[in-house]
């Protein structure tokens, strides 16, 4: 039974690790470096590509309350930006078939250091990218930076892995439960087994009493 048991945690595990990740879909943290005075890439891709741009719905958001940047039915949509970000953020509207939502920003100041997230409302992912400035130097004062992984298709492995672990989780479900009921199967097989035996010499018993 304690061997019944550990493989039922087992499955319990591997299947919770499963729902969360079909719940939570794909969450991608980056970090990226940018100089004060210049301009920087935030990265923000989506594993669908080929979308209709009356379904693309995207929230940038600054330290998960200031509204930065909205993308709606495919769209830039500045409606509620706050004032700090007004003629500084922007987007890339040819990429929003591909799954590009990607932010730029412009004249960036100390304030604008900090968490960003991306949330793709059409596909329940989220991207989250930490802002760190450094003092500009010269050289570098209009450089535009990006985070280590910008661009889409370095995005999109990210998501792929994610897939591929959630494919292989799944497969282990199915092995374990494949498993367990085998065991289970047999398990019931051995008790029938001793039962009829069991009854058997009972039998037997009985006749050689009768005799």
């Amino acid at each position: 039974m304690g061997f019944i048991s550990m493989k039922i945690a087992v499955f319990i595990f591997c299947f919770s690790c499963v729902f969360a990740l079909l719940v939570n879909k794909v969450c991608l943290q980056v970090t990226v470096e940018g100089f004060i005075g210049g301009s920087v890439v935030l990265p923000c891709s989506s594993a669908q590509h080929d979308l209709k741009p009356r379904d693309i719905e995207v929230y940038w958001v600054y330290s998960a309350r200031t509204n930065v940047f909205d993308i709606i039915k495919g769209k830039e949509s500045e409606a509620g930006q706050d004032p700090r970000y007004k003629n500084r953020a922007k987007t890339f509207p040819a990429e929003y078939l591909r799954g590009n939502f990607s932010l730029k920003l412009i004249n960036l100041t100390e304030t604008d250091a900090g968490k960003y997230t991306c949330f793709i409302q059409h596909s329940s992912e989220s991207n989250t990218v930490e802002l760190i400035l450094k003092e500009s130097t010269v050289g570098k004062g209009n450089q535009t930076q990006t985070g280590t992984n910008p661009d889409v298709k370095t995005l999109s492995s990210y998501h792929w892995g994610y897939i591929a672990l959630t494919v292989l989780l799944i497969i282990v479900l199915f092995i374990i439960a494949g498993f367990l009921f085998h065991y289970r199967k047999r398990l019931q097989a051995c008790s029938f087994s001793s039962a009829m035996t069991e009854v058997q010499t009972t039998a037997t018993a009985f006749s050689d009493s009768n005799v």
